[in-house]
């Protein structure tokens, strides 16, 4: 099978890598990553796997399946196009949006499964496939590769836990403006190591104001690589708002705190002020009702655990092409296609 892996932000690296790997693994594949010049100038992945910056290599490539971690792909490439999602945060507006890009969506979990075969039942143009999600194929085959790293950290800084900060990047959801002096007042306060992570899509400017941060306090680490996974198995728990890596944290069993989330009923320790973030972080680990939400979260929000999600996908693929072969296009409607090639470019 020929398949793109349809890479626009830094975020998506990680979600499609293990789709390489099980294509690898296969063996009979060919893939080709299309990587956003702008969003990407420098591909990190650029000596390991075929890609390119080009839409119109991508389109002349021909592919049977294209893979995308996106709400958009360009309607005019070939091939069945699969959404695998780029988080799990059910309460965003958007995630349940339908922009009949898609032709096969690959759910998560039980509760994304049941609201996508509804809006299939209405939409009647898409079909969906529960697969789980590749992020967790990553931690599967990397959960216990940062133990020692994280135990050297403890160690160099004299602490006891590592805590992650991790807030989404939209200026009307960030926690980043209020959050600064609450989380100095946790280092120096209590014996945690603080990593901050922030999305690539962050403003600069809030982005050098927590590089300062870091840089002020022996006990802040300011990491800016792509992947936000590898710290959330470093962490023992994880302050943000309303950002899709939450639910990542609560399916590894571990604890939240978030400043406003837009959640009607977070599953986890929400405060309204940044002020009660000290007696919120004292209070996590003795809270059952805590590791019961996390618990519900677990069995509904992606129970596939078993790192063949990957597979999954490309076996749900490979049974769309079998039953009604490979698109040649997405038809849509004039105002779609504007925004197909207004966001991507056309091609000859």
């Amino acid at each position: 099978m020929k398949i793109v892996l349809f890479c626009e932000n830094k975020y998506a690296i990680d979600i499609l890598m293990p789709l390489q790997k099980e294509a690898d693994s296969e063996g009979g594949n060919e893939v080709l990553w299309y990587v956003h010049e702008k969003k990407i100038p420098d591909f990190p992945l650029k000596d390991q796997v075929k890609w390119t910056h080009s839409m119109q290599q991508t389109y002349d490539f021909h592919p049977e399946a294209v893979f995308a971690p996106g709400n958009i792909v360009p309607y005019y490439l070939s091939g069945v196009k699969c959404s695998i999602f780029h988080g799990y945060a059910a309460e965003k507006r958007d995630q349940f949006h339908i922009r009949n890009y898609y032709d096969l969506y690959l759910t998560q979990g039980p509760f994304f499964t049941q609201e996508f075969r509804k809006l299939q039942r209405k939409y009647g143009d898409f079909e969906v496939v529960e697969t789980g999600w590749t992020r967790q194929d990553w931690i599967s085959e990397h959960r216990n590769d940062f133990s020692e790293e994280r135990q050297k950290l403890l160690r160099e800084h004299h602490c006891q836990q590592i805590v992650l900060y991790a807030p989404t990047f939209s200026p009307k959801l960030t926690s980043l403006p209020k959050m600064k002096q609450a989380l100095s007042d946790l280092v120096n306060s209590r014996k945690v190591l603080l990593l901050i992570k922030l999305h690539p899509l962050t403003k600069p400017e809030w982005v050098e104001e927590y590089r300062q941060l870091a840089d002020s306090h022996p006990n802040i680490c300011f990491k800016d690589d792509y992947s936000v996974t590898k710290y959330m198995l470093m962490a023992d728990a994880m302050i943000s708002d309303t950002s899709s890596t939450i639910y990542e944290m609560l399916l590894l069993d571990k604890p939240v705190i978030t400043l406003d989330t837009v959640s009607e009923n977070p599953y986890w320790k929400d405060i309204t002020d940044a002020g009660e973030l000290l007696n919120a972080y004292d209070e996590l680990q003795a809270d059952d009702r805590l590791k019961d939400l996390r618990k519900w979260i677990i069995d509904n929000y992606d129970p596939h655990t078993d790192g063949q999600s990957a597979h999954r996908m490309l076996e749900a693929a490979r049974d769309y092409i079998r039953r009604h072969g490979a698109p040649q296009c997405r038809k849509l409607n004039l105002w779609r296609k504007y925004t197909s090639i207004k966001t991507f470019g056309r091609v000859k």
